[in-house]
């Protein structure tokens, strides 16, 4: 999953002090004050709204927010309140805890991060899927282009489908000796893990801290839009997976031509130990990864809109098999689903409850960035500055083409990936005016989920702030500076070819 980077022990005292990157807690907090500040700048003004709620192009007006300055401290004391669990009053628009109306909060994605991280951590807890991915690299310890191709797609799939990112840390360890045992260097391992979960992630197609938290903050299906998010996870992935495995075919060839260059001892690698047999799948795991799978599967089905996917009409009459999932339901199902795995691996009600509660405790601060992010835009709402916000970019876009304004939603997200490295905490913050945006476009919210999330992955593959890249890096003891070497014609090709996608999946929609 990608977050923000984990905090570090300060370094020793060296006489100087160095720049350490906020955390995306302490980057919203700062936000949040930001935007509270602004509202007493920025007029307030509203549009009109249709019977479903979506604001009606060309009727922007403004209006008098009638708030004082004290119910303007009191939106900023309880922004992180009303992100969680404030109600929106249906007659005055206005957010807060203790209002009659519709829930405005995050609760649900709130409890349902909770509910996916306790599943995660109770599946890892079984070993299933540290010992499944193993083996298979031993399998593969022969066939190195066969070892980074299958390394990649395992990281792409689990990326997609879950936001595996941070986890990939505990590979290194792993994969690097295969790698120059098989003749390659580290920047191949270290390419292989990155961009092998990060194209993933990149390309989400249900990866619910991703596209999930984007598609509710834009109030659509977390199933809408999946079939143009599968075409480009098939294409990125196997792009990503030549580009790694050309350069690894070009070092063993000609060593010198490593970016990484080679530490003493790293050449000695020069064979693979049969005696290093990873442990084989027991049944307990092989039944645990079968499991994980329906489990996955399943969440893909109960979330698609089938109807509107295989006929091409978003307002077709859903099947009657169809479930309309979403997150209430999704948690409830991860819940259960972290018992079932852990029945199924014998864990006991001692270390089963154990797993369960620190699995939602180490998956407590992306959940929290959500409900900080959420609470920036109840300031904006109640101050009643988010329509005249989304009216100055709708000036800017008015004219444009599908197309034209699907590239534009990725190219202004990339700075705010950069200063945001949650994804969740960018999903809560931007979708609430991009979805409007698309709507005035002509554009699906899909594809503006989908333009929001590529940029947020492909910033991903390389910024400092994330832990997964600098951790990374770290570990497979490769310097930053190559690996930008290394990566920079790649995000090229792939921001290329992500702009291909977003005008095809705009105009077609």
């Amino acid at each position: 999953m990608t977050t923000a980077a984990p905090d570090r022990a300060p370094d020793e005292p060296t006489g100087e002090r160095r720049f350490t990157f906020p955390s995306a807690l302490t980057v919203l907090v700062i936000v949040t004050i930001a935007v509270w500040a602004l509202t007493f700048l920025i007029p307030p003004g509203v549009y009109d709204r249709d019977a479903s709620g979506a604001p009606i192009e060309g009727t922007y007006h403004r209006v008098d927010s009638g708030q004082s300055l004290t119910d303007r401290l009191n939106d900023l004391f309880l922004s992180p309140v009303n992100g969680l669990y404030g109600i929106q009053d249906q007659r005055s628009g206005l957010v807060g805890p203790d209002l009659v109306g519709e829930l405005y909060g995050s609760a649900g994605v709130f409890l349902f991060v909770l509910a996916i991280g306790a599943f995660i951590t109770v599946v890892f807890a079984t070993g299933a899927l540290d010992r499944g991915i193993a083996r298979l690299a031993h399998r593969l310890r022969h066939r190195g282009a066969l070892l980074i191709a299958g390394v990649m797609t395992v990281f792409s799939v689990l990326g997609t489908v879950e936001g595996f990112a941070e986890e990939t840390l505990g590979f290194y360890g792993l994969i690097v000796p295969l790698m120059l045992a098989l003749g390659y260097d580290r920047m191949t391992a270290t390419g292989a893990i990155i961009l092998g979960a990060g194209i993933g992630v990149l390309c989400s197609t249900v990866n619910p801290f991703a596209t999930g938290v984007a598609s509710s903050a834009a109030d659509i299906s977390l199933g809408d839009g999946i079939a143009l998010r599968s075409v480009m996870w098939v294409v990125l992935t196997a792009v990503t997976i030549a580009y790694v495995t050309r350069y690894a075919r070009r070092v063993r060839e000609r060593p010198d031509r490593s970016l990484s260059g080679f530490l003493p001892g790293d050449r000695d690698h020069t064979a693979i130990s049969d005696d290093m047999v990873p442990p084989d799948l027991t049944g307990l795991h092989k039944t645990v990864l079968i499991v994980v799978t329906l489990v996955f599967a399943f969440m893909i089905f109960s979330v698609v809109p089938w109807a509107g996917a295989l006929t091409g009409d978003a307002d077709a009459t859903p099947y009657g098999f169809e479930l309309g999932w979403s997150f209430p339901q999704l948690a409830a199902m991860f819940l259960v689903a972290a018992v079932l795995v852990g029945l199924v691996a014998r864990f006991g009600e001692p270390r089963l409850s154990a797993t369960v509660v620190r699995g939602a405790a180490d998956f407590i601060s992306p959940a929290l960035v959500i409900v900080l992010a959420r609470g920036v835009t109840v300031i904006m709402n109640n101050s009643q500055v988010t329509d005249t916000v989304l009216h100055s970019i709708e000036g800017v876009v008015r004219g444009t083409s599908s197309g034209l304004f699907a590239v534009i939603v990725f190219l202004v997200n990339l700075p705010l990936a950069f200063l945001i490295p949650s994804t969740s905490g960018h999903a809560t913050l931007a979708m609430p005016i991009l979805a409007p945006l698309a709507d005035f476009a002509g554009v699906s919210r899909a594809v503006a989920v989908t333009a929001w999330q590529s940029a947020s992955g492909l910033m991903n593959l390389w910024v400092p702030t994330t832990a997964v890249t600098i951790g990374g890096v770290a570990l497979a003891k490769v310097g930053y500076d190559r690996y930008l070497r290394f990566v920079w014609p790649l995000l090229v090709i792939l921001a290329v070819l992500i702009c291909g996608f977003l005008v095809t999946g705009a105009v077609l929609t």
